[in-house]
């Protein structure tokens, strides 16, 4: 397979490498068998039962197992074509698919946090509206740069 070739692949297979572990470790949708995972990864009785059942719950170690799958089913290999090349691909992989997640994750929260702040001015803006005399007319709520009175 040509170097373009490999290179397109690996940016494109780590999409739903990463949103396979990022839903299965953060979404709503598996929350019940992410907090029974959580509790066993705690709660163990052997160090194996505790890390197996971690890895349900850490998007990067999920990522490793989801990788595997990914290159079993398309066969992907980076740079050799040997075995080798299949390790290659498979760290390769959970690097970029963890780079997408860090990404989408940087981008929930600023979308996050920009809703807060707008629920926030919204709720100035009704506690406002309920202090302000309904008889003033708009030209008296107003002073200077729009500073409210």
């Amino acid at each position: 397979m040509e170097m373009t070739s490999q290179l397109f692949w690996l940016f494109v297979l780590a999409i739903p490498i990463s949103c396979v572990a990022w839903t299965v470790t953060h979404e709503e949708i598996f929350r019940e068998p992410r907090e029974y995972c959580v509790g066993r990864s705690r709660k163990g009785r052997t160090m194996l039962e505790r890390k197996f059942f971690y890895l349900f719950t850490c998007e990067y170690c999920f990522s490793h197992y989801i990788t595997i799958i990914f290159i079993a089913m398309s066969g992907f290999h980076l740079l050799l074509d040997d075995w080798r090349g299949y390790i290659i691909a498979g760290f390769a992989l959970v690097f970029v698919a963890n780079a997408y997640m860090s990404a989408f994750a940087l981008l929930r929260q600023a979308i996050k946090k920009e809703k807060t702040e707008i629920e926030k001015e919204k709720t100035v803006i009704e506690v406002m509206k309920k202090s302000v005399d309904p008889s003033q007319s708009t030209t008296e709520l107003y002073k200077g740069d729009n500073e409210i009175l």
